[in-house]
C-alpha cells in the first residue's frame, strides 16, 4: 500500500491545504493528514477541533484519515508505515524551508518528501493570513471551507454588550 502523511498545523485549514490533500488522495492509497501538536505555540484553534473540522472537510475522500502527532514527523510516519511525505510549496521561500526539513527526513530515516506546487488559486493563502484578516472582519469564506468560515467568526467576533 501506497501511504503518505500530509504534515501541519492545519489552524486553519485553508482550501489551498484541501486543495494539496485532495491531489495526495489521487496519488496515494492513504493519505494520512497529521495535525502537529505543538505546546510550545498557543493556536487560535485547539487541537482537537482542528482534527474535528479537517476531518469533516475531508470526509469526501475515502482514503484519505486524519490523525494528531507530536514529536519528530519521521518517528510518526515510521509508525505509520509511510515513506512519503507530502507538502505544499506557494513560493520559493516555502522551497527554501522545505528543503531543508526534506533533507533532514531523508538523512534521519529515508522517507522521501514530495513538493506539490500550490493551486495558483491558492498560492497567497496562509493560516496566518486567514486569521488576520478574520480578526478584523475581514471576509474569508472564499479561502476556507464553510466550517471554519462559521468558527473563525464565532471565535473571533467580539461579544456585543448589552445595554
Amino acid at each position: 500500500m501506497r501511504r503518505a502523511v500530509c504534515p501541519g498545523s492545519f489552524d486553519p485549514v485553508t482550501n489551498g491545504h484541501l486543495d494539496i490533500i485532495g491531489r495526495a488522495a489521487r496519488l496515494f492509497d492513504e493519505v494520512i493528514v497529521a495535525v502537529l501538536v505543538n505546546d510550545t505555540k498557543a493556536g487560535l484553534f485547539p487541537h482537537q477541533e482542528r482534527l474535528a473540522m479537517l476531518r469533516e472537510v475531508t470526509a469526501e475522500y475515502p482514503n484519505v484519515r486524519v490523525d494528531g502527532f507530536q514529536g519528530l514527523l519521521v518517528d510518526y510516519c515510521r509508525e505509520q508505515g509511510a515513506a512519503v511525505v507530502v507538502k505544499g510549496i506557494r513560493a520559493v521561500s516555502d522551497f527554501d524551508y522545505e528543503l531543508k526539513m526534506a533533507q533532514m527526513n531523508v538523512g534521519l530515516a529515508g522517507i522521501e518528501t514530495l513538493f506539490m506546487p500550490t493551486n495558483p488559486l491558492y498560492s497567497f493563502l496562509s493560516s496566518s493570513l486567514i486569521k488576520d484578516v478574520a480578526k478584523w472582519g475581514g471576509d474569508v469564506s472564499p479561502h476556507v471551507p464553510d466550517v471554519v468560515a462559521r468558527r473563525l467568526t464565532e471565535r473571533l467576533t467580539p461579544a456585543t454588550p448589552k445595554g
